[in-house]
């Protein structure tokens, strides 16, 4: 979902987060379009645009914004973690070669079947990365 900037304060302060002036950058960078992006990533962008903001910061409000549910974080390889703006349900299109992530809707896909959660247990989603490769 797109946030325009003026109602990042108010989304924010919705999910729970203190809009200081570096997480409403950090936010604004995030929520401007759908994206999948890596911490490097965004600590690039944020200091090419004159940022001055140190790395555990862009860290420590990702951990931030993905508890209080304002993105979600994404676990596609043991190397990196990916911060996704789109919260909805939904897969991705993993390309090998560039690690670029693409969105998949629910409807694209269908499971047939699930095996049964262990006792005491219950679905809370389904994470699915479908990797690509060039022929």
């Amino acid at each position: 979902m797109i946030v325009l900037a003026a109602d990042l304060p108010e989304r924010l302060k919705n999910s729970g987060v203190l809009p200081t002036a570096q997480r409403l950058r950090i936010a604004a960078l995030l929520l401007a379009s759908p994206q999948h992006l890596t911490a490097e990533q965004i600590l690039s962008r944020l200091r090419e645009g004159g940022m001055r903001v140190s790395k555990a910061t862009v860290y420590n409000t990702l951990k931030l914004f993905a508890a209080k549910g304002v993105i979600r974080q994404l676990a596609v390889n043991g190397d990196r973690a990916w911060f996704d703006s789109n919260t909805e349900p939904h897969y991705h299109f993993q390309d090998l070669e560039t690690g670029a992530l693409t969105d998949l809707a629910p409807n694209e896909l269908s499971f047939d079947k699930l095996p049964p959660p262990p006792p005491g247990m219950e679905y809370a989603g389904v994470e699915l990365f479908i990797r690509l490769r060039r022929v």
